[in-house]
């Protein structure tokens, strides 16, 4: 009779999985709460027990053999159904309680979600938020996210999505740096202006500016004097006097209620993406994951990204 599988091995599993989702071992660490030498030892355990090597390691990346790429279809599947049995019974108490991971993009959640965590705590005192902040992609399953807050087109995922907000853009620059170069009206006059602009840290791409009038559009990447791969890092910039950088609404909204900002190219618009709040299918009838939702569209509906 062969051996059912163990706590042990499971949570074999589960690291394998983080592990691959992340493709660090550190980083996979941290998400487990748990030291990078728990993961490693995990992983050999794993290894030793299914005869297969799991992973291709090098002094600075690690990749999944053939094996582990076939291991990863079928524990994701594994997890999945875990999870839709714990949700099952999540769901039998009704009341939102427990602890919500939730995963957004770093400026939405210190500028939009974090100010108001406080009230959603008020209205459920047994829920206990976990909020992670980080501008990559997030797979949900493999990382365990209830819901996750997305900037952008969502592919064909599978996964349950409510649009939230439009995520506006707009230009930005500080009072002493317009009466030190002066106010320009036009995109075409950017290239006499001093510049800052983002870069993704997904791909190392810097942020097109795409500006709208009417029938005309301008689609320009500045030669920026200045590029940062966080928004609070250009919001800094900018704020400081570095040049004329794009924002979104929400991150620059406190600033420019301080008088620290100012708006240009206000007869022109930006093209704008989509804010989203997606979850698995087994996270449907969630009473946790239904508040916070719920409590998400009301923020944004409230005005926060303008």
């Amino acid at each position: 009779m062969k051996e059912h599988i163990g706590i042990e091995s499971l949570s074999g599993l589960i690291a394998f999985a983080r592990v691959a989702s992340h493709g660090s071992y550190t980083a996979a660490a941290r998400t487990l709460s748990v030291s990078p030498s728990a993961i490693t030892k995990s992983i050999q355990r794993l290894e030793a027990r299914l005869g297969l090597r799991l992973f291709t390691r090098t002094t600075r990346s690690i990749a999944l053999t053939p094996e582990g790429a076939d291991l990863q279809e079928r524990v994701l599947r594994l997890l999945q159904e875990l999870d839709d049995i714990e949700q099952f019974a999540v769901a039998v108490h009704g009341e939102p309680a427990g602890t919500l991971k939730v995963a957004a993009p770093l400026p939405i959640g210190t500028h939009v979600l974090g100010p108001r965590l406080a009230e959603l705590r008020l209205r459920y005192p047994r829920l206990t938020i976990d909020l992670r902040l980080a501008d990559r992609y997030v797979d949900l399953v493999a990382e365990g996210i209830d819901v996750a807050i997305r900037i952008g087109e969502l592919p064909d995922s599978g996964l349950v999505s409510r649009t939230l907000a439009p995520n506006r853009l707009a230009a930005y620059a500080s009072p002493a740096y317009l009466a030190r170069k002066g106010t320009p009206s036009h995109p075409d006059e950017l290239l006499q202006h001093e510049t800052a602009n983002f870069r993704y840290q997904s791909s190392g791409y810097p942020l097109r500016w795409r500006f709208r009038q009417g029938p005309q559009k301008w689609d320009i990447t500045p030669q920026a004097d200045i590029v940062v791969d966080t928004s609070d890092a250009l919001l800094a910039v900018v704020t400081g006097g570095g040049g004329i950088g794009v924002l979104a609404t929400y991150v620059a909204a406190a600033a420019m209620a301080r008088g620290e900002l100012v708006t240009l190219f206000n007869d022109y618009t930006f093209d704008s993406s989509t804010i989203s709040a997606v979850w698995p299918e087994s996270r449907r009838s969630s009473p946790a994951v239904k508040a916070f939702v719920a409590f998400a569209a009301e923020v944004f509906d409230a005005g926060e990204p303008r």
